[in-house]
């Protein structure tokens, strides 16, 4: 495991392709595993959440006193969200970018662990490279069958100061380790906090 402190966010596509993975229960699998993460190294245990289609919500965060049924409770019984239209990631992006850089300033990164099952859109990699001077690393996670050929992009982008992003594809989560899980999930992020502090993208 990661031996740092961070702020750990996830983002939840809820588009409309998404439907059947809410209702059988493997986004709610999803956010019980990578709350075991943010456990190991958020600053407070805890696991702040997004979900978005062509609109957005920062939720209630989660934590390890909470998270049971945490999909159904704050999400799926939520009238207050949209759910299952269209997709488009820049704004929900944007604001993962305002909370952690503008609203919350901190000495901390944040490690944000993006869901998504395919789809997304092109305009993603301009938010990406303007967001590789913030000290914010995005973990881009597929799930299910779709072929992610902009998300398989991510490392080869160009005009960023340092890889700020990375991309795997899990299809089935409930079928891979913890420790697989976990090491891939934090893959790339070590070399960026490395790279990211000498050129003082994340300052001490």
């Amino acid at each position: 495991m990661v031996n740092v402190a961070a702020r750990v966010g996830l983002v939840l596509d809820i588009s409309g392709s998404m439907q059947l993975l809410y209702k059988n229960g493997t986004v709610q699998e999803v956010v019980e595993r990578i709350l075991a993460v943010a456990c190991q190294f958020d600053d407070n245990a805890t696991l702040d959440v997004w979900i978005y289609d062509n609109e957005f919500s920062r939720l209630k965060a989660a934590t390890e006193r909470d998270f049971d049924q945490y999909v159904v409770k704050n999400i799926i019984n939520n009238r207050d969200i949209h759910k299952f239209g269209r997709n488009n990631e820049p704004p929900v992006m944007k604001d993962v970018i305002r909370k952690y850089t503008e609203e919350e300033e901190s000495n901390l990164p944040a490690f944000v662990i993006f869901i998504n099952d395919g789809g997304v859109v092109k305009a993603i990699k301009k938010v990406i490279v303007e967001s590789s001077l913030k000290p914010l690393f995005w973990q881009f996670v597929g799930i299910g069958e779709s072929d992610f050929e902009v998300l398989k992009q991510l490392d080869t982008m160009e005009g960023r100061i340092v890889d700020n992003a990375n991309f795997i594809h899990i299809k089935d989560i409930a079928s891979i380790s913890d420790e697989e899980l976990y090491h891939q999930l934090l893959n790339e992020f070590p070399l960026w906090l490395k790279v990211a502090t000498d050129q003082r993208v994340i300052r001490k």
